[in-house]
């Protein structure tokens, strides 16, 4: 077989990796010539591996994946889209029945390389050579940062006259058909190019393809003397000079000896376009797969097929696009490539078209269309037949089972939990991320906020095949993998928080087998740590615990009596450890004693509601009150922080628990007053009223308050007023902007003249009431409330006063309702609130 250049030898063509028009002008070149064997640049252990590409469950696009079978962190891709050219010499080799094999230097050596240097492989530089036709698929450790690279290409393009090296590839190769003159003159071309560009500028940083050209041209010289020359080698073109190179085989084996190894492992997965598009981590470089995999796949007349993509997808989004709109967008680019000298329209030209005609000027539409349709969200498929790790086989049984498809399209999942198959996605979700493997993300719901329901946001991205693979010296399936990993994690846990974190973690997978390990920890961390703040952080994640453990019919006894044990140490601890606290410090136990408020809260939900509940309601039914006393006694002693006893008095308001509904006014008359320090009143505002606690409403609707508050703050000292304005700069400006118009106008106007609604209020003395019920107001509300609770409108015959007793009745017949119940609460349980 001719190499082009006057003698005979291998056929060389030497291709830009994830390029269509390299593919096409591959496929070509291929069938012209005919060779025996085609050498494909790519890690020889996936020889094995070549024919699964013939599968009919195998989909590009996919990627070789080779990892160290010690580390499996430590890894490379080698992707392959569709039109990719390595892909495509693959398919036609096995469609002829021709021998296919890697040559690229072996994934034994790549990844033992940047292991050997102390680094994690950094690919972004050997990924832009990719993009380039010069540099490896897959990755080697990246070069030296000292290293002097060039662009193969810019060079190229900026020696033709363009200041764009896509559009100049565009011009030269992608609008280039595969009928267009010979086969061999791209690559004759090209080679040529790359030679001189090795001529001028030697390797052009890249050190390390010495040694992987000689380990190639080892291997072509192997393939020569089996198959003579009837030998195709498809690599990248910045390689094609070095293969031509004439080299003796003792020279090549030199640059090889002695390099590291390391074992591997090797697979196909799944790949995605977006991931192709991406420079960083394990991408290609590729700006728009979806729009080269069109070039690739369109027969004939591609731009009109592409604006017909187009338009179909604008209208899926309720775009009003014709079939004129098309016909206008189509004459808009050809018009476009003819002023700019194109010889077909490129993407440039298209999305300008797209955008002038079909998106009306606006990029809004336009970056849909680059999402959905430049980019993509194509996921590739790979056959069960392919190798895989134990743990990746139980995933996908799994995945089979639940119909719990990966996607490469982010969707949301809701989930209802009351089902079974619902329930088993919930539990596989859950323990992936304690795995690692982040294939789903825990979102808040836009709907029902009850604790039966879970809402997932969910994306597989292709480097999760590697978390699966690290997972996989946990166990062989996600349920033993992800007991080992629980129990290992909590005899490693640093902190208490962390370990009830877990537990919190182990009751939403459900892992019975790891559960008493954790609770064992548990027990023993919080028996010994002394720190008030260790424990209020680990009570809150405990607390929920036992919410999620009822909810999925979880035993949760062990944890009930050290949450029970963790509050009591709290309510002991605290008012000792608040006294005597900096700034920072003081900032931080507010932060603690909120979150134990909400632990409380739910700790205690049992209480009050009747006699006869059992031991475990009689243990638990005055913990709110003790509570409370524990927030008396810190809202009422001058050496706990000023932040802190704000705090604690407002949740005290907060929970109807201060007595008398003058006290919280008091109390802030007592802070408020000329003996207290300005910065410390300064604090207790802070805490009364700010870090998102609704404080704004509360001023708006308690005049006595804001007057307080008022009179303090023009009554602070000049000198005085510098230090505490950035404090209550920070309190106010978390309002809401009504929120602070409306107390502004109320300053402005003063204490008293909001109205006669406010004059009532006044003279009732308590602020923000009537003395008596205004019984015509309140019944006008009715009809309207009764839509919103679906009651029926026959439950009004007997006037509005039998109305509200009826009201009344039906609501407490719907509360037994739900109290009967199997599950024990309803879709909208105010318990799942923040899940």
């Amino acid at each position: 077989m001719s190499d082009r250049d006057g003698g005979t030898g291998p056929l060389l063509l030497g291709v830009r990796h994830h390029g269509p028009g390299s593919a096409r002008a591959v496929r070509a070149a291929l069938e012209a010539a005919g060779p025996r064997t085609v050498l494909i640049e790519g890690p020889p252990e996936a020889d094995a591996l070549i024919a699964l590409a013939a599968d009919e469950d195998m989909r590009p696009p996919v990627a070789l994946l080779a990892h160290v079978v010690d580390e499996p962190g430590r890894s490379a891709f080698w992707p392959l889209a569709e039109f990719s050219p390595e892909w495509v010499a693959i398919r036609w080799a096995l469609d002829h029945g021709v021998p296919a094999r890697f040559i690229d230097l072996p994934a034994t050596h790549t990844l033992a390389w940047g292991r050997e240097e102390g680094e994690e492989q950094k690919q972004e530089a050997s990924e832009k050579r990719e993009q380039q036709g010069e540099g490896e698929p897959g990755g080697l450790p990246s070069e030296p940062a000292e290293a002097v690279r060039i662009d193969p290409l810019a060079v190229l393009a900026e020696t033709a006259g363009y200041d764009d090296a896509e559009r100049w590839w565009e011009d030269v190769i992608e609008h280039r058909g595969a009928s267009d003159g010979d086969a061999f003159a791209p690559f004759e071309v090209l080679g040529e190019a790359m030679g001189a560009l090795r001529e001028a500028f030697g390797t052009g940083g890249h050190e390390r393809d010495l040694v992987r050209e000689a380990y190639m041209r080892l291997q072509v010289r192997a393939a020569q003397r089996e198959f003579g020359d009837d030998v195709a080698v498809v690599c990248g073109a910045w390689h094609v000079p070095a293969l031509r190179q004439r080299t003796t085989v003792a020279a090549d084996r030199a640059l090889l000896k002695g390099l590291p190894k390391a074992k591997a492992d090797m697979t196909w997965v799944p790949w995605t376009h977006r991931r192709l598009s991406r420079m960083s981590g394990y991408g290609a470089g590729i700006d728009s797969p979806g729009w080269y995999g069109h070039l690739f796949g369109a027969a004939d007349r591609p731009i009109e097929r592409w604006m017909t993509k187009v338009a179909r997808l604008l209208r899926d989004e309720d775009r009003p696009v014709s079939s004129a709109h098309v016909i206008e967008a189509v004459r808009l680019a050809d018009t476009l490539a003819a002023m700019r000298g194109r010889p077909l329209p490129g993407l440039t030209e298209t999305t300008d078209a797209v955008r002038a005609v079909m998106c009306e000027g606006s990029d809004v539409p336009l970056s849909l269309v680059h999402d959905r349709l430049v980019v993509g969200d194509v996921l590739g498929e790979v056959p069960a037949a392919a190798p895989a790790v134990p743990l990746q086989r139980d995933l996908d049984r799994l995945q089979r089972r639940l119909r719990l498809k990966p996607e490469a399209q982010e969707r949301e999942l809701e989930l209802d939990l009351r089902k079974e198959n619902d329930a088993g996605r919930s539990r596989l979700l859950h323990r992936l991320r304690l795995l690692g493997i982040e294939w789903g993300e825990p979102a808040t719901s836009r709907g029902s906020t009850g604790t039966f329901r879970e809402t997932w946001r969910l994306r597989w991205e292709p480097e999760l095949a590697v978390r699966v693979a690290e997972a996989g010296v946990w166990g062989t399936t996600v349920l033993a993998a992800a007991t080992a990993k629980a129990e290992t994690d909590a005899v490693g846990a640093r902190s208490l928080a962390d370990v009830t974190g877990l537990a919190e973690r182990c009751l939403l997978a459900e892992l019975p087998d790891a559960l008493p390990v954790v609770m064992r920890i548990l027990a023993d961390r919080a028996a010994l740590d002394a720190d008030v703040g260790h424990l209020a952080q680990a009570l809150p994640a405990l607390v929920r615990s036992l919410r999620y453990g009822d909810v999925r019919g979880t035993g949760t006894e062990a944890l009930a009596e050290v949450a029970a044990g963790l509050a009591e140490r709290v309510f002991v601890g605290l008012p000792p450890a608040c006294a005597a606290l900096d700034a920072d410090a003081a900032e931080e136990m507010r932060g603690h004693v909120d979150a134990v408020h909400g632990a409380v809260g739910l700790l205690g939900e049992g209480e009050g509601e009747g006699e006869g509940q059992g031991e475990d309601s009689a243990s638990r039914g005055g913990i709110r009150g003790r509570w409370h006393g524990v927030l008396r006694t810190l809202s009422g002693r001058d050496t706990v922080p000023g932040v802190v006893r704000g705090r604690a008095v407002r949740l005290l308001l907060d929970d109807g628990a201060l007595g008398q509904e003058e006290e919280a006014a008091r109390l802030m008359g007592l802070v408020l007053s000329p003996g207290t320090e300005p910065a410390d009143a300064a604090a207790w505002i802070e805490g009364f009223v700010g870090g998102g606690s609704g404080g704004g409403m509360l001023l708006v609707h308690d005049e006595r308050l804001l007057g307080l508050v008022d009179a303090w703050l023009t009554g602070v000292p000049g000198d005085a007023f510098t230090d505490v304005l950035p404090l209550l700069r920070r309190t106010f400006s978390a309002y809401e902007p009504g929120v602070r118009r409306t107390l502004g106008e109320l300053v402005r106007r003063g204490p008293g003249t909001r109205g006669g609604a406010t004059a009532t209020a006044t003279a009732s003395g308590i602020p923000g009431f009537a003395p008596d019920l205004d019984a015509a107001r309140a019944d006008a509300v009715l009809p309207v409330l009764r839509l919103l609770l679906g009651l029926d409108e026959t439950e009004d015959a007997d006037g509005p006063g039998d109305s509200r007793t009826n009201d009344s009745r039906t609501n407490d017949s719907r509360a037994n309702d739900s109290s009967t119940n199997d599950n024990g609460a309803d879709d909208n349980d105010l318990v799942g609130v923040g899940r």
